[in-house]
C-alpha cells in the first residue's frame, strides 16, 4: 500500500501546494485550499488515460465523423447542449437547491427512455421520493431505471451490466470511492469520482450527466478542475419569486457557449417558453420615462430585453451607481462618455440601471440603450413608442457596430417594433419589413435623435 501523502488543492484553479496557506499561490484566491490525500488505498496509484493508447498519425489522415446526437426530448434543453447529447459526452449541471435540476432531468429521462436505456442514480433521495416526484410530474409510467446508491464501484458495475445510453448522477458530491478514505463531498472524493465516471463515458460508455451543488457565491462546489474534466458545463438559474428558469451553457466542446434555454415551472413540471423575448419586456399602458428596449444575444439567440434607468437627486456626497444584470464599472464609463461627448451631466444624480426579469447582459451591444434610458429618466421624457436601440459605445463617443445586426432587427420586427436606432455600420441592405431605421455614428447624434423623436 502506498504511503498516505497530503497536498492542498485550490478549489478555484486546481493548483496544488505542499502545505496549507491562506492565499493560493497560483491564482491568489483567498481561503480556497483544501486538503487532498494521495496514496490512500490500493487503487489510488492506478491511473489510466481517458482514451486507449493509439499510434501517432498525421492530422490529415484522421477522418472526422459527424456526431450522432441523442435528443433530450426537450428542444430548449437541446438548444443549450448544441443539438442534443453527444455519445460519450460528460455534462455537468449546477444550480441552487430546489431550482428544478432533478425535475428537468427526470422529464428528459422519461422522453429519452421511450427509445433508449436510461439510468437515474440518486444519492440524495430515496426511491420513494423520486417515484413521488414522477407521479406529480405525471411520469409514473416512464421507462426509467432507478438506482439509489452512493458507492462509486457499485454504480460502475450497474452501468457496465445494463449498458444504458444515458446516465444521471444526482449528485456527484454524494458519491464516494473505496480507494479513498476521505468523506463523500471532499475535494479528493469529488475529483476521483468525476475522473472515474468521465473515463467510463469516454471508453465507449453512456452519456453521463453529473449534477453538482453550488456555493453561496453561485459557483459549482468542489475543485475547479471538475469543470475542466467535463465536456459541457450548464448552470440552472432562476429567481425564487419567479416561475421562470434559465439554463445557461458556460462551456461546451460540442456547441456554442452562452446559449440560453428558457423554461416555465408549472405544477406538472418544466414547460418550454416558445417566445422568451416576451418575458424580458414590461407591459406599460403608456410610455414611461427611463425605459428603453434593446436586443441582446444569448449564444445564437437574439432576445429583446427592456433596460430601465432611474435617476434621482443624490443626498450623499458621492452619488451612487447601481446596476442589476449589467456590469457596474461599464455604467461609470458610459456616464463619463455621455457627459464628455453629449453634454449630459449626471454628477449630482444617483443612477440605477436594471435589466428586466433578472436577465444578465454581458455584451456591450446594450450600451446605447443604457445611455438613452438614462437621458430619458433624467429629462423625465419617455422614448417614442415602438423604439428599439442597440449599439456599442466607445470612449471617443463613437457608436460601434455589433455582431449579427440583421438577426437582431428581425427579432425586433417580429415583436412589432417600428423604429430601430442602430449604428450606421449595422444598416443592412435589405431592411426587415415593418421597421424603420435611424442610423447614427456618434453618441450626440443618438441623443439628438431621441430629442427630435420625443
Amino acid at each position: 500500500m502506498a504511503r498516505a501523502k497530503s497536498v492542498f488543492v485550490c478549489r478555484e484553479c486546481g493548483g496544488e501546494s505542499p502545505r496549507w496557506q491562506g492565499q493560493c499561490p497560483h491564482c491568489q484566491a483567498w481561503n480556497t485550499l483544501a486538503e487532498f490525500r494521495t496514496g490512500e488505498g490500493k487503487g489510488s496509484a492506478q491511473r489510466s488515460s481517458l482514451t486507449p493508447p493509439s499510434l501517432v498519425q498525421s492530422l490529415h489522415q484522421v477522418k472526422a465523423e459527424s456526431l450522432q446526437r441523442l435528443s433530450s426530448g426537450l428542444p430548449e434543453f437541446d438548444r443549450v447542449l448544441g443539438g442534443g447529447f453527444v455519445p460519450g459526452g460528460v455534462v455537468l449541471l449546477g444550480g441552487d437547491p430546489g431550482i428544478g435540476k432533478s425535475t428537468l432531468l427526470l422529464q428528459s429521462l422519461a422522453q429519452v427512455g421511450k427509445q433508449h436505456g436510461v439510468l437515474y442514480v440518486t444519492g440524495e433521495e430515496s426511491p420513494e421520493q423520486v417515484a413521488e416526484r414522477a407521479r406529480r410530474l405525471q411520469l409514473s409510467g416512464a421507462a426509467v431505471d432507478l438506482l439509489a446508491e452512493t458507492r462509486l464501484q457499485a454504480v460502475e458495475a450497474v452501468i457496465r451490466e445494463r449498458q444504458p445510453q444515458l446516465v444521471v448522477i444526482d449528485s456527484i458530491q454524494t458519491l464516494y470511492s473505496d480507494a479513498l478514505e476521505a468523506a463523500p463531498g471532499s475535494v479528493s472524493q469529488v475529483r476521483d469520482c468525476a475522473a472515474q465516471l468521465t473515463r467510463l463515458a469516454k471508453s465507449g460508455g453512456p452519456v453521463m450527466i453529473l449534477v453538482g451543488h453550488v456555493t453561496k457565491e453561485g459557483t459549482l462546489a468542489g475543485p475547479r478542475i471538475l469543470e475542466h474534466m467535463v465536456d459541457t458545463v450548464l448552470y440552472f438559474e432562476g429567481d425564487g419569486s419567479s416561475s421562470y428558469r434559465l439554463i445557461r451553457a458556460t462551456k461546451n466542446r460540442f456547441g456554442a457557449v452562452n446559449e440560453l434555454g428558457v423554461f416555465g415551472m408549472t405544477e406538472t413540471g418544466l414547460r418550454e417558453v416558445s417566445n422568451p423575448s416576451a418575458l424580458f419586456m414590461s407591459r406599460h399602458a403608456q410610455p414611461v420615462s427611463g425605459s428603453c428596449a434593446t436586443v441582446t444575444l444569448e449564444g445564437t439567440r437574439p432576445l429583446v430585453v427592456e433596460i430601465q434607468a432611474l435617476l434621482d437627486e443624490s443626498r450623499m456626497g458621492i452619488p451612487r451607481r447601481l446596476t442589476v444584470g449589467l456590469e457596474q464599472n461599464r455604467l461609470a464609463l458610459l456616464l463619463a462618455v455621455l457627459h464628455r461627448h453629449a453634454g449630459v451631466s449626471c454628477g449630482d444624480q444617483d443612477v440605477f440601471v436594471n435589466a428586466v426579469a433578472g436577465v444578465r447582459i454581458g455584451e456591450p451591444a446594450a450600451d446605447l440603450a443604457i445611455l438613452l434610458a438614462i437621458v430619458s429618466s433624467l429629462r423625465n421624457r419617455p422614448l417614442p413608442p415602438g423604439w428599439v436601440v442597440f449599439g456599442e459605445v466607445g470612449l471617443a463617443g463613437e457608436v460601434r457596430p455589433v455582431q449579427r445586426g440583421l438577426e437582431r432587427l428581425r427579432e425586433a420586427a417580429k415583436l412589432g417594433f417600428a423604429v430601430a436606432l442602430i449604428p450606421r455600420a449595422n444598416a443592412p441592405r435589405q431592411v426587415p419589413d415593418g421597421i424603420r431605421l435611424i442610423t447614427v455614428e456618434r453618441v450626440e447624434e443618438a441623443v439628438q435623435a431621441y430629442r427630435d423623436g420625443s
